[in-house]
């Protein structure tokens, strides 16, 4: 599988921390270890198959001392196939710990091989092995992997529903936790099953329940019985009894009696002892007394025969209960963790030979195919329990050391994506984070940075916020680490939109970074970058410029011209010069920029399509609106071809060419490519996404131009409400978002509301931007409409004039924006009954307007029939 790979910020022309530019645009994707393409056939006498699925993904191995439940088997199959859309409820096997609801699952998937397409076993006690899983399932539907995790869950939840390309799938989602955190994983219908294992109850009021308990009797008596024959039933009847008719005590019990041959009367007086031991002892709801004891019966066992092996075992308690990687062990730790252990990590043979003397006790169950141990989570839980606390801190120390020496080292990388997603299950639950080790705290740092470049923010920001805690506790605000992981906590923060909490980390890691290594120090530079970003998000884009400028030239300086921090805040520098509106500076220096990167990287990667980006965005706002459409559909083509047409990236590349099409007077096709664009960003990233909020302003200057103002007004005002809500009322893109709907307003009729709106809002461009910034002059230009609509001519000549004047000084004699109000300046001067001064003007500005849109183009028509303003529009430019 391959999944594309994106720049840190690459929905947008400014770039985050740290560029990926070791990174190939593909790669395979963040999996974990799948099961094999077709499923193995079962044991003979369980169930027969009329085919096998043709997708069949990470479905544990069937367990060859199944017994009984064949009530539970037929109910489940009459639910399933009754219940076949998703839309009703799924179904779930609920039940306490250690009652088989998994591995009734599992033989209910190997009874009933031919009846579906798909068969898919999610591990679901996490939403980030949910999401894992569902990406690793896009490429297995023929979906086009992306590199971000929320689109790829998206488009395999939607091909679900729709039933392409399979109508017949099952998912199943074991060991979920909460419904709230598991249920935005459904497909929203469709032709499929959803089946659940859980232990939570609240399960039985969104699906439909269907109770797993301990076994019967009879089933207790057969499963001892096929595990050691010789057993009698009166014994099988007493030890079943002893057990609770636990089916994973009873199993286990089986097994030790298999390995050690012990008679049953022994075994219940050993299970007697170790009850009395356990009575002080506080337990959990769901762990009988008898079960506990029945495991550290076989635990004595193991330790007295393999002290290595009991070790190896303790390490496996502190995981996850899910897969573990035999490759885990391979991996050379960075100390000691127990003498024996350690020596058995050295030698792969007695490695082997510890796995498999766990495997005679049912301990653990080893996955030949996955090359995999995986351990029940009550078993891990009775096994903590008898631990010393000393030997808890050795033990949870040396899992740590385990993941850490088994860091790739390179979250860059997707390549090393499958192991970083492996890996993240097991340092969650061991609480790696709370390490001093500076290894392991080495991988956490690139554990949120994987995270967040594949796309799943919440658990980045989960694992920063709890890494910082602890680290910033031990060491202080200005440990080297802990100010490593609050760049990215700053950083993931302002990606999710969380803007003043991103500025607060990031203030606070500047001031340290300063205190402890210095001004000029990368770290430092890095920092100041972050803060240069925060005031833009502000409004600040004066200051934001000047911040980024210094940031670059003390690159420059540090660096030299061509390494790639100092190509990345160049890159920067141009997002800041756009913003002010120094359009020619921001030309010559993102052409500048992208030469350097082409030659450094190559043309075709996102690195450099980033920048080429800011260039197109420079050049359609110096008003060559003809060029920057063609530039901006090579671009999108590009990004599709490179990255995938529902990349990020490519998305917001979709977004710009629906206002380049709607510049160069495309407006039908303008207007189409909006609404995909909008639709497409809001379905993935939400409507608070920046990309969808400018998406959604842009549609309502296209509504406006097709005529529907009702529509465009409505919208306008809701996306209006909705920037001040995120920026704040005075921010220019807040400001921008009004001097869009007080065209409307005009057009509509309502131009007493235009003008109150355009007043303000150019009065408070000046105060942010100044009065010779395009966007005031745009407001400016719109504003004299509004007088004219309202019968004030000589008020409306008067700033067309004085607009102009400015105009023709900041942008050029024949940008579109200064060309729009000198087509309107005829109209003033013939309302005044200043005929002829009018028809010169018109007539030279209609020519100079051809000449710069082309005869097509709608505001050259409007423009040569004396009829109609020109307004002028304003699309945010990325922060």
């Amino acid at each position: 599988m391959h999944l594309r790979k994106r720049e840190d910020l690459v929905n947008e022309p400014s770039t985050g921390p740290e560029p990926s530019s070791d990174v190939p645009p593909g790669g395979p994707g963040p999996v974990g270890t799948a099961g094999p393409r077709r499923p193995p056939p079962g044991p003979e006498g369980r169930g027969g198959t009329r085919g096998t699925p043709a997708v069949w993904g990470n479905v544990p191995p069937r367990n060859p001392n199944f017994t009984g439940r064949e009530d539970l088997l037929e109910a489940l199959h009459r639910r399933l196939r009754r219940e076949k859309a998703t839309a009703v409820l799924p179904n779930a096997l609920h039940g306490m710990g250690g009652v088989g609801k998994s591995l009734l699952a599992v033989e209910y998937l190997y009874q009933h091989l031919g009846d579906y397409d798909v068969v898919w076993w999610i591990s679901a006690e996490r939403t980030t092995q949910i999401a894992l899983s569902l990406v690793e399932l896009a490429p297995r539907l023929g979906l086009e992997a992306s590199s971000e995790a929320t689109w790829s869950v998206a488009a395999v939840l939607e091909a679900l529903r729709r039933g392409e390309p399979y109508d017949n799938w099952l998912l199943v989602f074991d060991n979920a936790d909460s419904p709230e955190s598991v249920r935005p994983y459904f497909p929203s219908g469709g032709p499929g099953n959803i089946l659940i294992t859980s232990r939570n109850p609240q399960w039985a009021s969104v699906a439909q329940p269907l109770e797993v308990d301990v076994f019967r009797r009879e089933e207790s008596v057969a499963l001892l019985r096929r595990r050691g024959p010789e057993i009698s039933d009166d014994e099988a009847d007493r030890l079943a009894d002893a057990l609770g008719d636990l089916p994973l005590a009873i199993e286990q019990a089986a097994a030790w009696r298999a390995e050690t041959g012990m008679p049953a009367d022994e075994y219940l007086r050993l299970l007697d002892e170790k009850q009395v031991d356990l009575l002080g002892l506080a337990a959990p709801l769901d762990y009988q007394l008898p079960v506990i004891a029945a495991w550290n019966v076989s635990l004595d066992q193991l330790e007295a025969k393999n002290p290595a092996a009991m070790q190896l075992l303790q390490i496996c308690a502190f995981c996850a209960p899910e897969p573990i990687s035999r490759t885990l062990f391979a991996g050379r730790p960075g100390g000691s963790i127990a003498p024996q252990l350690d020596a058995v990590l050295r030698d792969p043979i007695r490695l082997g030979q510890a796995i498999r003397e766990i495997g005679r006790y049912s301990l653990a169950r080893f996955d030949y195919r996955t090359n995999s141990i995986q351990m029940h989570r009550l078993v891990q839980a009775a096994l903590i329990s008898r631990m010393t606390e000393t030997e808890q801190q050795r033990m949870r120390a040396g899992t740590h050391l385990l993941l850490s020496a088994n860091d790739p080292n390179d979250p860059h990388n997707v390549s090393h994506w499958p192991r970083y997603g492996e890996l993240y299950a097991h340092l969650l639950v061991s609480e790696a984070f709370r390490s001093t080790d500076p290894w392991v705290r080495a991988l956490i740092v690139n554990e949120v940075r994987y995270l967040f470049r594949w796309g799943n923010f919440d658990a980045a920001l989960h694992l920063a916020q709890s890494a910082y805690g602890c680290w910033r506790q031990d060491g202080g605000e200005d440990d080297a680490q802990t100010l490593e992981v609050s760049r990215w906590l700053g950083f993931v923060l302002f990606s999710m939109g969380r803007y003043t909490e991103a500025a607060e980390v990031n203030d606070r890691v500047l001031d340290a970074y300063r205190r402890t290594v210095g001004e000029d120090h990368e770290d430092t530079l890095d920092a100041l970058g972050n803060v240069a970003i925060d005031e833009r998000v502000k409004g600040n884009f004066a200051a934001a410029g000047q911040l980024s400028e210094s940031v670059h030239q003390r690159y420059l300086r540090l660096l030299g011209p061509n390494d790639p921090e100092t190509l990345r805040a160049a890159h920067n520098v141009g997002v800041s010069l756009r913003l002010t509106g120094d359009f020619a500076r921001a030309r010559q220096l993102d052409e500048e920029t992208l030469h350097s990167k082409t030659q450094i990287y190559g043309q075709d990667h996102v690195v450099s399509l980033v920048t080429w980006l800011g260039l197109i965005l420079d050049i359609r706002e110096l008003g060559d609106y003809l060029a920057s459409l063609t530039y901006q559909r090579e671009l999108t083509d590009q990004a599709g071809r490179l990255l995938g047409h529902d990349n990020p990236f490519t998305l917001s590349t979709h977004r710009h060419l629906a206002v380049a099409l709607r510049k160069a007077g495309r407006h039908d096709e303008a207007r189409a490519t909006a609404e995909r664009a909008r639709a497409d960003l809001v379905r993935r990233y939400g409507e608070g996404n920046p990309g969808s909020m400018a998406s959604t302003l842009e549609l309502t200057i296209d509504l406006r131009h097709a005529g529907e103002l009702d529509t465009a007004r409505r919208l306008g005002a809701q996306i209006h409400r909705q920037y001040a809500a995120t920026y704040g009322p005075t921010h220019p893109h807040t400001l921008s978002a009004e001097v869009d709907l007080a065209i409307t307003h005009r057009l509509i009729g309502d131009a007493d509301v235009a003008r109150t709106i355009d007043e303000r809002v150019l009065a408070d461009f000046g105060r942010v931007l100044g009065q010779e910034h395009p966007s005031s002059l745009v407001c400016a230009t719109n504003l004299a409409s509004d007088l004219y609509a309202l019968g004030e001519y000589a008020a409306a000549l008067e700033l067309d004039e004085r607009t102009l004047a400015l105009s023709t000084s900041v942008l050029g004699a024949d940008h579109p924006s200064t060309l729009a109000c000198a087509a309107n300046l005829p109209l003033d001067l013939r309302a005044l009954g200043r005929r002829e001064e009018a028809e010169r003007r018109h007539s030279s500005t209609a020519e100079r307007l051809n000449r710069a849109l082309g005869a097509d183009h709608p505001a050259v028509r409007q423009a040569v029939d004396w009829e109609h303003r020109a307004d002028c529009d304003i699309d945010p430019l990325p922060l």
